[in-house]
């Protein structure tokens, strides 16, 4: 792959963050299903919340791999760690679950990773 190949463009960005929000309203929605399993009554599993999530998941990873189809995973891959941001945020807000400082300080730290090691330096 040539060195242009690894400009992350507006569009590749938000194909991105999209992959980023899906993945985070997965988790909030397999959390949501998880309420409602029983590994001890099978048909549980075909309840239309873990279906929705399973739906939201592979649609997330086919944006993924179109992403992928456009940048090098090593430019692509550093914004995964803005789901250690998205999910607590999502968490909180759509389940209403109390957030530790701490992990919200973890998660300023994972952003200013993200920055940096997505920072293009026009070399």
């Amino acid at each position: 792959m040539s060195r242009s190949a690894a400009v992350l463009t507006p569009t590749v960005i938000a194909m991105i963050l999209l992959t980023l929000a899906m993945l985070a309203c997965g988790q909030v929605l397999f959390k949501q299903a998880s309420a409602h399993l029983s590994f001890s009554r099978p048909a549980s599993f075909f309840s239309g919340t873990l279906i929705l999530a399973l739906f939201v998941y592979g649609a997330a990873t086919l944006l993924w791999l179109a992403v992928l189809a456009r940048v090098p995973l090593s430019a692509a891959f550093p914004f995964y760690g803005l789901t250690f941001l998205l999910v607590p945020a999502f968490a909180w807000w759509l389940l209403n679950e109390p957030i530790k400082p701490q992990v919200w300080f973890g998660a300023v730290v994972i952003l200013i990773g993200v920055v940096i090691s997505s920072w293009d330096t026009g070399r």
